[in-house]
């Protein structure tokens, strides 16, 4: 069964024809009797009320489909940048994707991030170029700037018949065959070359044999040898090579007029691997605490990871989940590895989009939805409480742009916490904190759409009523010198004393690196062992006390706490007062320890037509930004910057305003950097 399983993802930057090709997979595979269109917002995958309208993929939606005898779970993703954590936890879990080009534009900004979240995991891509039948449409083009941006060796399996308006077909350089598509495409025509494509062919053809000549030996050896190489040697070594990385296949088609969609499905099936084909993911024994590799056996022990969380009105929380080794059964119990918690899966699903089949079991290898489980939450490892093992958890980016919200009625204030608390646990990149001061709630996102679609969500799907502020940049806090201090803590409580002394040292770490405590006080100044539970609600106070800031109460990073020493006593010491004297002490080393506030850059990728080149730069830099590079294409000039995240609200506006409306950007968050006083 295994074999004969595959875990896709179809990943692109926006507008690339994500949705549009999985419409027409699942059309050409049976699974759906109608094709639906993004642009009439009727694609099956986009179910979201929003997503119709926008005409965009927010959520990443799972399927299940079947072509010549396989399984195929496919995860249609997200292209805009502003939910860069649906990709990346799709990809967490998958064994293999299509990555799809725009056959215009080539490698775009988001192209380049997804790829790189796709090496991250190690998954092995085949490459589609897609809307062949466009103006400016250019096949060549595309390999040329996959394989320099990219940095990955491509081989054109497939060249296409005509461009542009003319585009009719394509020419499968494994069989020498054309290949056409009669009466909307539903079935491809094959048919000889024809005399005056033969040459070009020919050398194509070539060029694939030397493509996998340079990682295979046996192509090399039968090609020195004057051998005819069979299209099944050519297939088996090409599906080596792919599985291993060291090629990209690249096909090509127009999936919006139906053509070249069959044989992308076959290549899904041909070259991708199947889940036990993959590397074995890797966990931390936790009794052991050693790694371990966790072989995709169905009759394993049961281990998983959830990596998304959907909430529905009916059913509660549905925890998508990808099974790495075991089975789980409806109606069993499983055991949360990181809550320390025995769950209940009530009913397992096979997702098609936001319709579902209900299935007896989920194994090893396998996509599926567990209804019942009311703890999990993403990044999650479910298994057994025998074999103790944590799968590494995801890492999502930071939030960067902020609203305030409030409620318009006191009887929506319950609601509204309902509310946040279900799309914080849908969503690892939305955060919610209340403002100190004002005592407004204070919710953050990856950018200006992330934000407008979660507030359209609770005013349209909750029914909520409430006030929303214009966004805001999240900045975060650090320090600048090394600093030590001691703090005691005492108080008085239902007539018990509670007494605390701790000395800390604070120092600022390498941009980036993130937080780090480290306990070096073990012992009572020298003399008891500290129970367990006083150690653990110290670090519980300064970590609690990294989120809460420093001067102006944004999350602190980059900085490295070590406790010094620990003054405790049996009879006063308390985890309440050890909690509450370790974030004092943190507050005020970090006080004196010259804190400076950190803004949000951003990388911003610009495309514009030769003539507006010089407008568009100015405009950067009006804006506080730094031109990294700029690269001319055939059509267009691409400008790669840098600019503060609190310059660029309002950018789309103005740049519309300076190109006449033909330049186009896209940003993501690159770092954070000391704010400069204006």
């Amino acid at each position: 069964m295994l074999k004969t399983m595959r875990n896709i993802g179809i990943m692109a930057h926006i507008d690339a024809g994500k949705t549009t090709t999985t419409e027409r997979i699942l059309y050409y595979t049976g699974k759906s009797h109608r094709i639906g269109e993004v642009d009439d917002g009727e694609a099956i995958m986009d179910w979201m009320e929003q997503e119709q309208e926008r005409g965009i993929t927010i959520q990443s939606a799972a399927t299940t489909t079947y072509w010549k005898n396989h399984q195929i779970n496919i995860i249609d993703t997200p292209g805009h940048v502003d939910f860069t954590a649906e990709v990346e936890r799709s990809l967490r879990v998958l064994d293999g994707a299509v990555a799809i080009f725009d056959a215009v534009r080539g490698v775009e900004p988001q192209t380049e991030t997804v790829w790189r979240q796709a090496r991250k995991y190690n998954v092995p891509c085949v490459g589609y170029v897609n809307k062949m039948d466009r103006l400016g449409a250019d096949f060549y083009f595309v390999l040329e700037d996959v394989a320099n941006k990219l940095k990955v060796k491509t081989a054109a399996l497939q060249i296409p018949i005509g461009k542009e308006s003319s585009f009719s077909g394509v020419i499968d350089l494994i069989e020498m065959k054309e290949i056409r598509w009669e009466g909307g495409g539903e079935n491809p025509a094959f048919s000889s070359i024809s005399d005056e494509r033969e040459t070009c062919a020919n050398e194509w053809r070539e060029k694939l044999i030397d493509a996998l000549s340079g990682v295979s030996d046996l192509i090399t050896e039968k090609y020195l040898a004057g051998e005819e190489i069979e299209a099944g040697v050519i297939r088996s070594e090409l599906r080596k090579a792919v599985i291993k990385r060291e090629i990209l296949p690249v096909f090509c088609g127009a999936s919006r007029r139906n053509l070249g969609v069959q044989p992308l499905i076959d290549a899904i099936v041909d070259y991708l691997p199947s889940p036990d084909e993959i590397t074995p993911a890797t966990g931390i024994n936790l009794k052991k605490e050693e790694e371990v590799k966790i072989p995709c056996d169905p009759n394993g022990q049961p281990l998983g990871l959830v990596f998304k969380i959907q909430y529905d009105r009916e059913a509660g929380s549905l925890c998508y989940v990808r099974m790495y080794s075991g089975s789980i059964k409806s109606g069993s119990s499983v055991f949360n590895e990181g809550k320390k918690k025995r769950e209940r899966a009530n009913r397992i699903l096979r997702m098609h989009s936001n319709k579902s089949d209900p299935i007896d079991s989920l194994s090893a290898g396998d996509i599926g939805v567990i209804i019942g489980m009311k703890l999990a939450q993403t990044g999650d490892t479910i298994g057994s409480e025998s074999w103790p093992v944590l799968l590494e958890k995801m890492q999502f980016p930071e939030p960067v742009v902020s609203i305030s919200i409030e409620p318009k009625t006191i009887s929506d204030q319950d609601k509204l916490k309902d509310i946040l608390a279900i799309l914080s646990k849908e969503d690892p990149t939305f955060t919610i904190r209340e403002n100190d001061e004002t005592g407004q709630l204070i919710i953050s996102g990856m950018g200006e759409l992330h934000l407008d679609v979660l507030v359209t969500r609770m005013l349209r799907e909750y029914k909520l009523g409430a006030k929303v502020g214009n966004p805001q940049v999240t900045y975060r806090e650090s320090i600048s010198v090394k600093n030590e201090h001691s703090e005691s803590f005492s108080k008085i409580i239902a007539g018990k004393e509670n007494a605390a002394g701790i000395s800390l040292r604070v120092e600022p770490a390498k941009r980036g690196s993130g937080n780090s405590f480290i306990n070096a006080a073990k012992n009572a100044s020298g003399k008891a062992e500290i129970p367990s539970e006083i150690l653990e609600a110290v670090e519980r106070g300064i970590n609690g006390a990294f989120s809460s800031g420093i001067v102006m109460g944004y999350p602190c990073i980059d900085i490295t706490a070590t406790v010094t020493d620990i003054q405790y006593s049996e009879l006063t010491g308390t985890e309440f007062a050890f909690e509450a004297c370790a974030s004092m002490t943190f507050d005020e080393a970090c006080r004196t320890a010259s804190p400076i506030l950190l803004e949000p850059i951003m990388a911003v990728d610009l495309f514009c037509p030769h003539e507006f080149v010089g407008e568009v730069m100015s405009l950067v830099t009006q804006r506080g930004g730094h031109i990294l590079s700029m690269n001319s294409k055939t059509d267009l000039n691409e400008i790669k910057a840098q600019a503060p995240m609190e310059k660029m609200f309002g950018f789309m506006t103005s740049l519309r305003s300076v190109s006449q409306g033909r330049a186009f950007f896209s940003m993501v968050f690159s770092h954070f950097e000391k704010k400069h006083e204006k």
